[in-house]
């Protein structure tokens, strides 16, 4: 078997054993694919079953000079995936990374936004706009929700359980879980879906899709990002934020306003706490709140 055989079993395994999204099996076998453009640069002739440690070192240190620590650190874990996947599978019995460490990173806290800062995008909207309703919508979803920007273009209208207070969200690896909406959340994504998209000319196989394009079909995660891009160029505001800035900013306010780890990591969808930790940073002056508050000598 060569690259190409190998990296498509290894895709199906992904898929079918361990039930990843298509986002996440892409992004594994870029980092693979990014290791063969190395490999025909240099013009080395090895199969995945042959390489070694020392042309995977060279590789991860031509890399180096091009990415950033923490790239660095996913390609070699990427990597450290797809050779384990040999192993399991009995076509190696080492793994050529198993010595090559990743860059040592610092917990990088996530960027979030002020609750002004994102009233004034919802409200630089243009709802004149054919598009303003459901951009509007996607907002308030996206912040109200804290869902992913993958979860949200999968957003389903049988999906909305209005009546009992939830939406049903499928995240990554397809796990579901039901998310709590707010009722100004759940009053603009009805306006949208029974003001302005019932009036378009909807793709058959995008029938239950919520939000849609001009055409009819489901809305990409670039047009999301873009979306968003444009807002806060409107607002002139001097952050650099995605999507994922709403997920930060839906916990961290949860957090700051007396939810618990364990509720926000429910609804964020988080196998381990400990992921909801790295996304939920607090500042000291809410440390010093609960410690004035909670604590049981606070009197004294």
């Amino acid at each position: 078997m060569n690259w190409n055989a190998h990296i498509k079993s290894y895709q199906s395994y992904l898929k079918i054993e361990r039930g990843l999204s298509q986002n996440t099996i892409d992004s594994y076998c870029f980092d693979i694919e990014r290791l063969l453009l190395f490999l025909e640069k240099k013009k080395v002739d090895v199969s995945p079953l042959t390489i070694k440690e020392e042309t995977l070192q060279q590789f991860i240190y031509e890399i180096a000079k091009v990415v950033n620590p923490r790239s660095q650190a996913r390609i070699i874990s990427g990597l450290k995936s797809f050779f384990s996947y040999l192993i399991f599978e009995d076509y190696r019995s080492d793994n050529p990374l198993e010595l090559i460490e990743s860059p040592r990173l610092g917990r990088k806290l996530p960027d979030t936004l002020a609750i002004e800062e994102i009233d004034q995008l919802i409200d630089a909207v243009d709802l004149s706009s054919k598009e303003g309703e459901r951009n509007r919508a996607i907002l308030e979803t996206l912040y109200g929700c804290g869902l992913r920007v993958s979860e949200l273009v999968e957003l389903k209208i049988s999906d909305l359980f209005f009546e009992e207070g939830f939406i049903k969200v499928t995240g990554k690896g397809n796990k579901q879980r039901f998310v709590p909406i707010a009722e100004v959340t759940d009053k603009y994504i009805s306006i949208y879906r029974d003001q302005v998209r019932c009036h378009q000319n909807i793709q058959k196989e995008d029938s239950d899709t919520l939000f849609l394009n001009r055409r009819g079909k489901k809305l990409t995660r670039a047009m999301i990002f873009t979306i968003i891009k444009r807002l806060a160029v409107a607002i002139n505001l001097q952050k650099t934020i995605s999507p994922h800035t709403f997920r930060h900013s839906f916990a961290t306010h949860l957090l700051e306003n007396g939810a618990d780890l364990r509720s926000i990591q429910m609804m964020l969808g988080h196998e381990s706490i400990t992921t909801t930790e790295i996304y939920v940073h607090l500042d000291r002056k809410h440390l010093q709140e609960v410690v004035n508050v909670f604590h049981p000598r606070k009197n004294y």
